[in-house]
């Protein structure tokens, strides 16, 4: 507010070397500062090519984020706030993401834990992010409990849970009375059956919490006008559509083109030439989870879109690795993506297909001789 009054009616450029976070949410509120994004590893190396001796402080990587600013300014991103509205869903895909990756590795823990002393527990249910295989565990936390109960209480369980199943529900009950204990050592038994009732508790709060997340993110999603155009992705389904959205944004013009976005993301590959050598590698410096939702998607895509089926086999008989033909499909459909939502059109596999066939593309010409 003090530069505000001793530059008034001029924009202050602020260097930050963040994207998000506390400082930014803190300063994106002031109208007269315009924030620039400076990567970290830019001041290093600027720091470094003029200090030698490797000395450091922030007074002096303030000064050169100054002088980085000043003089490439041009070169640097403005730090352009979406709408309120694709911000929180950005947020909430996000923490869904996380707590799907916590819940995995709690699930892998309950796993190791229950094959120390209760491993039929786990042919009993094949799905263990269930509310059904937590509330067994919690019910009857070892074999030598559950063997004690009645077969219409188990009955009565598997009912209540929506388990209506007889053949399941019988085999599982014969199972339980036939069951042969790992071992009877309580030195094994008791401190596992602890962790696993811990474990289990964490893990049910969990599955709530991505429930809650997933009908907030239904909500924000539905409430956007161009979720028609993500909806009509090929294998997008509930949680990707949104994370595609999130990824383009609301703002038309912030990409100039498929190529600034597909640098943006990561998918593009950086190629880089010293002399006669010439080599491509990964791109190190880009939102990863926005990598990974390309990538995801475009590994789904490929058992719903034809033309997609047809290039993943066409690159595999190329000998090509299976990461490598995801990347270069997510590459593709990062193009047609991009044209649909410029023109807030609907995706359209004929429509593609057809542009495909006026191209007398060899891919449509493979896709028909296999």
């Amino acid at each position: 507010m003090s530069l505000k009054k001793r530059y008034p009616d001029q924009q202050i450029a602020i260097a930050c070397e963040l994207k998000k976070g506390p400082l930014i949410y803190a300063l994106s509120k002031y109208n007269h500062l315009t924030l620039f994004t400076i990567n970290p590893s830019t001041v290093a190396k600027y720091r470094k090519a003029f200090t030698p001796s490797g000395a450091k402080d922030d007074h002096s990587d303030a000064f050169t984020q100054v002088e980085i600013l000043s003089l490439h300014m041009h070169k640097l991103t403005v730090i352009e706030p979406e709408s309120a509205a694709i911000r929180s869903l950005a947020q909430l895909v996000e923490y869904r993401r996380s707590l799907v990756q916590n819940g995995v590795d709690i699930s892998n823990k309950i796993t190791t834990t229950l094959k120390n002393y209760y491993p039929q527990a786990l042919e009993w249910f094949k799905e263990k992010d269930t509310l059904i295989f937590c509330d067994f565990i919690t019910k009857w936390p070892s074999l030598s409990k559950v063997k004690k109960a009645r077969k219409q209480t188990l009955i009565a369980f598997f009912n209540q849970h929506n388990s209506r199943y007889p053949d399941i529900n019988e085999a599982r009950i014969a199972s339980i009375k036939l069951a042969m204990p790992l071992t009877e050592d309580r030195g094994v038994i008791e401190p596992n059956q602890m962790l696993v009732e811990v474990l289990i508790a964490q893990y049910k709060v969990l599955l709530k919490g991505i429930e809650m997340l997933d009908k907030a993110i239904k909500c924000a999603y539905n409430a956007q006008k161009d979720k028609v155009i993500f909806d009509s992705l090929p294998g997008a389904g509930p949680q990707l559509a949104p994370r595609l959205l999130v990824a383009f944004g609301h703002n038309r013009d912030r990409y100039k083109d498929a190529s600034e976005l597909q640098k943006y993301v990561g998918i593009a590959p950086v190629i880089e030439q010293s002399g006669k050598k010439k080599w491509t590698h990964w791109r190190y410096s880009c939102p990863t989870f926005l990598r990974q939702t390309f990538v995801e998607w475009a590994g789904f895509s490929v058992r719903y879109s034809f033309w997609a089926k047809a290039y993943y086999e066409q690159q595999k008989i190329k000998g090509k690795p299976h990461n490598s033909i995801i990347r270069s499909l997510a590459f593709k459909w990062i193009r047609i993506i991009f044209r649909c939502w410029k023109t807030s059109t609907p995706y359209d596999e004929s429509t593609y297909l057809e542009a495909l066939k006026r191209r007398n593309s060899p891919l449509l010409k493979f896709a028909i001789n296999s």
